[in-house]
This record gives structure tokens, sequence and C-alpha cells, in this order.
């Protein structure tokens, strides 16, 4: 695994020979019709972040697990909707700045010539979509995808027990899983955490953590769990959109606990799986990992997939061309410290909601694919 440091460091030479190289116009687009199912087997040794890896608030990569690819961090609907009128704004002004200096020019007789567009495969992402504003919005969503290599059971409690310091008047169980477990024959189904509250530092967070050993029945695990459980952690700043955006200096300056205290009381097991699903599988609504893919991490509740490629311009492509399945897509750019995520959103009234987030890095080229299915009829 690469150094942490060594990343920061090559971050900015890797951003533009990505973009160099994906820039070239010999280069063919990518089509869904030409994107052969089969996928590049996983080498995610490069794409691992070990315990003790900051996520956010506070929160870490508890020991016994592995992060796998890239954190996924984007703006909420309710923070865009907060900065909208501003980016408005703002486009508008410029856009009557440049048609007061065509004016001028056409009345001087000195016509300035149209401007020329930009051309683009797709394979560089766009500017921040609020950078026409003074301070564009950071994003107030971030979601971990992680691996357990530990106890399951100490792994879960130890990240139970983080979220309760950041959160402490959420009064979270620290012994026992039957408060967040399913469990058949004393053998764990699934497993679902969920708490709202303040921490210290006056921020209003709802934070998510799902565990999900694999398919008890067939005793299957999704592609490349490596037959463990996998752990979704999900931390969303709830309050006002434009308070959360002042003051965030101190929003990580939080000790949290490296282990649970007591033992668990709950006497569940985890059941064993026997083999990995192959990279084959359906995954999501029927989506298949394309060619030049590689599966990282995948989980089957909730339903992910977290992908590295070969090339910036597929990482967009499958990001936009899978929520496309669900609807047009709503796109979004943030370009935060040395990343630029690209995420896209589709959702329809049934419920049915599909999110990508094609992130580049120095580290590589990813997409980060979610999907909710349909609501259940009552």
């Amino acid at each position: 695994m690469r150094k942490r440091a060594a990343v920061v460091v090559a971050a900015l030479t890797v951003l533009v020979g990505l973009t160099a190289c994906d820039s070239d116009g010999d280069q063919p687009p990518l089509s869904s019709s030409s994107i052969s199912p089969t996928p590049t087997p996983a080498d995610v040794s490069e794409h691992e972040s070990g315990p003790d890896s900051p996520i956010a608030y506070g929160l870490q990569v508890p020991r016994g697990a592995t992060q796998l690819g890239p954190l996924v961090r984007y703006r909420s609907a309710a923070l865009i909707a907060a900065y909208q009128p501003e980016l408005d704004a703002a486009l508008a002004q410029k856009e009557a700045e440049d048609q007061r200096k065509r004016a001028e020019a056409e009345a001087q007789g000195t016509p300035l010539p149209s401007p020329t567009p930009t051309p683009t495969n797709g394979s560089r992402p766009g500017d921040d979509t609020f950078k026409p504003i003074e301070n564009p919005p950071k994003p107030d969503t971030t979601v971990s995808l992680m691996r357990i290599d530990g106890s399951p059971t100490e792994v879960l409690r130890r990240m139970v027990a983080q979220i309760a310091t950041v959160l402490p008047d959420a009064h979270l169980v620290l012994d026992d899983l039957d408060e967040y477990c399913k469990a058949k024959d004393r053998r764990i189904q699934h497993c679902d955490v969920s708490a709202e509250g303040e921490t210290k530092n006056k921020r209003q967070l709802r934070i998510t953590l799902s565990v999900d050993p694999g398919d008890v029945v067939t005793r299957t695990s999704p592609p490349s769990a490596h037959e463990n459980p996998i752990m979704v952690l999900k931390v969303a700043y709830i309050g006002d959109p434009r308070r959360g955006q002042v003051d965030r200096q101190k929003d990580g300056d939080v000790d949290v606990p490296q282990n649970a205290p007591g033992k668990d009381t709950s006497d569940f097991i985890w059941p064993k799986m026997d083999v990995d699903s192959p990279p084959t599988t359906s995954l999501l609504n029927g989506w298949k990992a394309p060619l030049g893919a590689s599966i990282l991490l995948s989980g089957y509740r909730p339903r992910f997939v977290a992908l590295a490629t070969e090339t910036a311009v597929q990482a967009d492509q499958i990001a936009s061309d899978f929520v496309s399945t669900v609807g047009t897509p709503t796109k979004d750019v943030v370009e935060d410290l040395n990343e630029v995520s690209t995420t896209y959103t589709a959702e329809r009234k049934n419920g049915e909601r599909a999110t990508a987030t094609y992130v580049l890095s120095a580290r590589g080229n990813y997409a980060m694919l979610f999907y909710d299915p349909p609501a259940k009829k009552k």
C-alpha cells in the first residue's frame, strides 16, 4: 500500500498526467456496446487504506478493517439547493458581463470572435460546479467502503464505539450486537446502526453503519470480499447547510477509542462464507463490471460496487452510464484536496435510486456505484 505522504506529494503530478494522457484526441470514446462484460482481475493492494485512516469528523477506519478505494465525498441535495441561487446569480452576472464586452467591441468595429468550445471526450473532469462563486461549498456527505479482515464482532463494536464518541447524545449500546444485528439460529444475517446527534463542535450529523456477512443461504460473498463481511459507513451533515460550511477546521478534533469497552453479550456468531462470487456476477440492478475495470469491493446490502479503471474516461463513462439506467442523471463536480469527484444521481418516483461518483485522484481512477431498489409495495 502506498504511503499517504507519497500520495499527497504526487497528487498534482498524477492529476496533470492523467488529464494529458486521457485528453488525447486519438483515443475513441467508449460506449456500452463496445465494452466487454469480462472485467479485469483486481489487484487491490494499491487501493487500500489501513486502520486509523481518517474518514470524517474524527471517525477512522477501525483496526481489523481495510478501506477499499477512496472516500466517496459529495454534496447533498440540500447543500446544492442552498447554494443554487448564489450560483445562478454568479452565472447571470458573468453572462451579462460577456454581453457588455461583446456590445462594446461591436460598437468599436472590432467584434470579439465567438468562443471556441473546448473539445472534450469526457476523460477530464469539468471545473467545480460551484466554481463561479467565491467559496464553493465543500462536500457534506462521506461514505467509506470497508472489508472486515479481523474479528467482525470486535470491528463492529469498535466502529460503534467511535460513533458513540462522536455523537455522545445518541446513547449507543456498546456491548450487545443484538441491538443492531438480525440473527437466525444465532447466525448473523445483517447489521445496521443508525445514530443522529450533535458533535462537540455543534455539528448535526446522521451516521449509518451497515455490515453484510454475505449470502448466508449460499455461503457466498460478493465479488472481491475475500469471503469476509463488508462494512459501509455513511456520515451526513444534516444541520443548516450554510452553517455547516463555517469554521470546519476543528470538526475532526475528536479522540476516538481504539477498542470498545467490555465484551459482547449477544452470543451471536458470524456465518462462514465458502467462496466469493466471480467478478462477472450481475450486481446492483443487473449491471456487470466491464473490461478494464477491477472490482475492489462490492456488497449485496447495501448494493454497491467500487471499481478501479485503467483510464479516467472509462471511470467517468461507467458512472454516467450506470446512473442513466434509472433516469437522466444530474451532475455535480467537486474539486477538493487532491481529488476531483463527479457525482451522477437519478431517482424514480417509486424510490429506485442510482448514485455514482467518478473519482480522479493521485491513486487512480475510480467509479463508485450505489443502487437502492424500488420501494416495496405495502
